[in-house]
């Protein structure tokens, strides 16, 4: 276990599991009920679409700086400013009835999210022995499908639809909390000693790598397009020949469940069949996934939807493992690219899938994000050929 005994790994992976898990509850609490927000603000579908992808947009452009100070400044203090700033936040979304407000507070929380997100995978790239890395990335990005399910089921179902601000509330409790009890698991990272110690990688040699760019690029384009599905879905349901409450559409965001086990189970799958394999592997799940949400039958939409989320999370966990396990410093700078690549790939397919539905309906979405299939496959295919070779 390194520098960490058994009891205080397992007392720090609850600490991280929580803290992604709260982190990640506040970027989805207005997805499903944006219907909603369109009849309350006397809006379009676009506009209150930036409630998602203003948070989403802010991640993507804090990435770089807080992956740059994660590899120069002590993590837990960045820790407890940005929860403390995603928890204000929370609260001044809770009470504005003015969308712009709205979606100004929504990007303020997106700025500091990373400093929750990246910050926290950079200190477990230092902390944890390598052995583990790649099921401990695994149980991260399951950290991130429950805080995603759960900021859904705040928004839509657990408080009901017409009382959104409460999920906000609810949402900043629970990330102070979940801050407290990070800060307090999470012992001071090592410092590295030595002259044998690499010197620390910049962001221009980390893109000019290639292998790496590759997993840069599979992330933006694999959360094109599960961020387009799952975006649109309310939209989709609430018509013919569905007609779903809000209610209904939330409950089907239960197919989240599915990524919580996916994560660790994609880092042995990688472990055992290797990052190229896995990759493809859930491209093909992914497109198969695609051919079923198409179908109008509700039975056919629910299978899609598990096929999305096993797909997608499946070269998501496993892109995230091969990264980390081939860096040897620079673990802040590469994962901010990481998630910067991720993050605006999300808020570029959320953008033009919403373009895309006003035109063409819910087919034109899915023949979109269904060309995006080939950034997964392509990736897939050079980290096989990576690794035979």
């Amino acid at each position: 276990m390194g520098l960490l005994g058994q009891t205080s790994y397992f007392r720090l992976q609850a600490g991280v599991f929580a803290l992604v898990s709260a982190a990640f509850l506040n970027i989805y609490i207005t997805q499903p009920v944006l219907p909603v927000l369109q009849e309350e603000f006397a809006s379009d579908m676009v506009r209150v679409s930036l409630t998602v992808s203003a948070v989403i947009l802010g991640i993507a452009l804090s990435n770089l700086p807080f992956g740059y100070l994660s590899d120069r400044w002590p993590i837990h203090p960045m820790i407890l400013t940005g929860g403390v700033v995603v928890a204000l936040a929370g609260g001044v979304c809770a009470l504005t009835h003015s969308l712009w407000v709205l979606i100004g507070t929504r990007f303020v929380q997106g700025l500091f999210i990373p400093s929750l997100t990246t910050c926290l995978a950079a200190y477990l790239a230092k902390t944890l022995p390598g052995e583990r890395l790649n099921v401990v990335m695994g149980a991260y990005v399951s950290a991130t499908v429950l805080g995603g399910l759960g900021g859904r089921l705040l928004g839509g179902w657990l408080h009901p639809p017409l009382h959104w601000r409460y999920a906000f509330v609810s949402a900043a409790v629970l990330t102070l909390l979940a801050t407290l009890g990070a800060l307090w698991a999470m012992p001071p990272a090592p410092r590295p000693t030595g002259p044998n110690h690499p010197p620390a990688v910049g962001f221009p040699a980390l893109l000019g790598n290639w292998r790496l760019v590759r997993l840069f690029c599979c992330a933006a384009g694999s959360f094109a397009i599960f961020s387009s599905i799952f975006n649109y879905l309310p939209f989709r349901l609430a018509g013919p020949p569905f007609n779903f409450a809000t209610e209904q559409t939330t409950l089907l965001y239960l197919v989240y469940v599915i990524g919580i086990f996916m994560g660790p189970v994609a880092g042995r799958i990688s472990n055992r069949l290797g990052g190229g394999n896995t990759l493809i592997a859930g491209a093909a799940v992914l497109g198969a996934a695609l051919v079923l949400v198409a179908l109008p039958a509700v039975t056919a939409v629910v299978i899609g939807l598990l096929g999305v989320c096993t797909g997608f999370f499946t070269i998501h966990a496993a892109a995230v493992g091969i990264l980390n396990r081939r860096l040897t410093s620079g673990q802040g700078r590469a994962n901010a690219l990481y998630v910067l690549f991720y993050y605006v790939g999300g808020w570029l397919g959320i953008t033009a899938a919403g373009l895309v539905y006003q035109r063409g309906g819910w087919s034109a979405v899915l023949l979109m994000v269904g060309a995006l299939l080939a950034i997964p496959i392509l990736a897939g295919l050079g980290e096989r050929k990576g690794e035979t070779g």
